[in-house]
């Protein structure tokens, strides 16, 4: 039996101020990065790096992901949109955000903080990588219950029938009508993948296990780095197979080809050299950080 999505994106109701489910899986995602972020400075894995000035790292991350996952949205995404109202750049709260765009946010970011410490930017990024998987698992959890980013039609058991995708005849009909529709067995043809469980499942949980367990040993420079970008561009490459591409952008090529695969096939060659490059680098060895004994 397929699953009809009524789930309500709007978390908290406060009248005028409406608290979107999306918005605190990104509380989470920053949350749960702050929390292990603590865990990996205390046993050494940045030396020289105390919880204070990862505190500032993670802000500039946390900013970096907002305006890059914004802008990068835009520019793959939306451009032409732009042109025609060049304020939808600001509309944050109207949906929007690309990782592409967010990652290159992240990467100015820490290039930003490694130079004004005097760190290797790769030394920043292999710290930072392990820490990123929750917040994508989080967000894709976010695009799951807004009930956007829906997959294409399957006839799978666990199909999930989204009230806001084309549904023929049955388009724009009351949740009342739909919920009278789906236990009829009317709606069956129009179950779809939902494919940002997928992701939340591969780019988040699967991602986070690979890159936590792989990071517990002290690997050479660049090694954790490329593991994550090779993980993010096959699982995201998979999945934009069974996901619908953006209406306004459809298929770039051979009646497949989307952006997000497009947009991903960098990121895996990117991570096979990194790989590659770490087999000569040097590994940095964690120094545990002293506590100061209490008075």
């Amino acid at each position: 039996m397929t699953i009809l999505h009524q789930i309500d994106p709007i978390a908290l109701d406060l009248g005028p101020l409406q608290v979107h489910w999306y918005g605190v899986m990104y509380l989470l995602g920053f949350g749960l990065a702050w929390w292990l972020g603590r865990l990996r400075v205390r046993q050494g894995r940045l030396p020289g790096v105390d919880e204070q000035a990862y505190g500032d790292l993670l802000f500039y991350a946390m900013l970096g992901v907002v305006l890059g996952g914004r802008l990068g949205y835009v520019f793959f995404y939306a451009f032409d949109a732009l042109l025609d109202d060049p304020l939808m750049l600001v509309r944050i709260w109207e949906g929007g955000m690309s990782f592409h765009g967010g990652l290159i946010g992240v990467m100015a970011a820490a290039l930003w903080w490694a130079r004004k410490h005097r760190l290797h930017f790769f030394d920043v990024m292999d710290f930072v990588a392990p820490l990123v998987p929750p917040g994508l698992g989080f967000g894709r959890l976010g695009n799951y219950i807004g009930g956007e980013l829906w997959g294409k039609p399957t006839e799978a058991g666990w199909g999930v029938i989204f009230p806001h995708a084309p549904m023929g005849e049955y388009t724009g009909a009351s949740m009342e009508r739909l919920r009278e529709l789906h236990a009829s067995g009317a709606l069956e043809a129009y179950a779809r993948h939902p494919s940002q469980l997928y992701q939340a499942l591969l780019e988040g949980l699967v991602m986070f296990v690979a890159l936590w367990w792989f990071s517990k040993k002290p690997r050479p420079r660049y090694a954790v780095s490329g593991l994550f970008a090779l993980l993010y561009g096959i699982f995201r490459f998979v999945v934009e197979f069974v996901r619908v591409p953006d209406a306004q952008l459809g298929y770039l090529a051979f009646g497949w080809l989307t952006m997000g695969q497009v947009l991903s096939l960098p990121l895996i060659a990117i991570g096979l050299f990194l790989l590659w490059l770490s087999r000569r680098s040097p590994t940095l060895a964690p120094v545990p950080a002293t506590i100061a004994p209490r008075s």
